[in-house]
């Protein structure tokens, strides 16, 4: 049996591709852009110069690089940071599919990943009845790979479930056929000044990449051409610096999420999507 079997399903419209993949897809002009998900597709910590307290990042970046192929395209964005899979599947996308959209970006998963005991197998089944629910209304999907954590502080250890998953991940892309943006592949996310402080989410030049990756992924190529070029190497700190830089990280950053996840907390309670509604898209250069 398969993740699938009893779901609905519809012809591929939308071929398999991943940023740093060898087949494009033809590029659509959609008018109707919803996307969901966690912090990560919320924009943090991508913030806006007009204000501070709310973040742009990759998904409204996105959509100001469709813009200009679809002159009535409206955009709205449901994520909230701190986010677990059921959320995004169940009260987000319910929402989302409400708006009658004919593209959502659905990006889920990796708070649940960070458990310990979390179920990946589990976890593909949900994510793949969202991904069914969707196609069932002949919207298109776009799907994204977590990064590859090697390196990374905390979260490095969860490397194998996080494979596990994008395994999953295209596997249902295939079986629906979903766009997908291959974060694993983008390499210049090994570099940690694509990184905020955090050391969980991406710089403002971190998203800018990863929009034009998911551009790029659903068809189109990009003008900057250098976006996925490594940044020019620089010099490591010395031990002292560096042991300083990780010292700061695990009282600011690392403390209080552990403390979060005892107390069963998380940084979205509280919070609501910042794009309810869709909304006309505003074009690169019309601030």
């Amino acid at each position: 049996m398969t993740l699938s079997d009893g779901l609905p399903s519809l012809p591929p419209r939308a071929a398999v591709h991943g940023g740093a993949g060898s087949v494009r897809p033809e590029p659509r002009a959609w008018s109707r852009y919803v996307a969901i998900g966690d912090s990560f597709t919320e924009g943090m910590s991508d913030a806006s110069p007009h204000d501070p307290d709310v973040f742009v990042g990759w998904a409204d970046r996105l959509a100001s690089l469709l813009a200009p192929h679809a002159p009535q395209l409206s955009y709205a964005n449901l994520a909230v940071r701190g986010r677990k899979l059921a959320d995004v599947a169940g009260p987000q996308l319910d929402a989302a599919l409400a708006l009658g959209p004919d593209l959502v970006s659905i990006v889920g998963g990796g708070n649940d990943i960070l458990r310990p005991t979390a179920d990946v197998d589990a976890l593909a089944a949900q994510l793949e009845q969202a991904v069914a629910r969707i196609r069932a209304t002949g919207a298109d999907v776009l799907m994204a790979t977590p990064t590859d954590p090697v390196g990374a502080p905390v979260i490095g250890r969860t490397r194998g479930r996080v494979a596990v998953y994008i395994a999953h991940i295209w596997s249902i892309a295939q079986r629906h056929g979903c766009f997908v943006l291959n974060q694993w592949a983008c390499d210049f996310l090994q570099d940690w000044r694509m990184w905020a402080d955090d050391r969980i989410h991406m710089t403002a030049e971190g998203h800018r990449r990863v929009a034009l990756a998911a551009y790029a992924a659903l068809g189109h190529d990009p003008q900057e051409a250098d976006w996925h070029v490594p940044l020019p190497p620089q010099q490591p700190p010395g031990f002292v610096a560096g042991a300083r830089e990780h010292g700061r990280w695990v009282r600011e950053h690392a403390g209080p999420w552990v403390r979060r996840r005892v107390q069963g907390r998380s940084s979205g309670d509280g919070r609501s999507a910042k794009r309810p509604q869709l909304l006309p898209v505003e074009r690169p250069g019309a601030e």
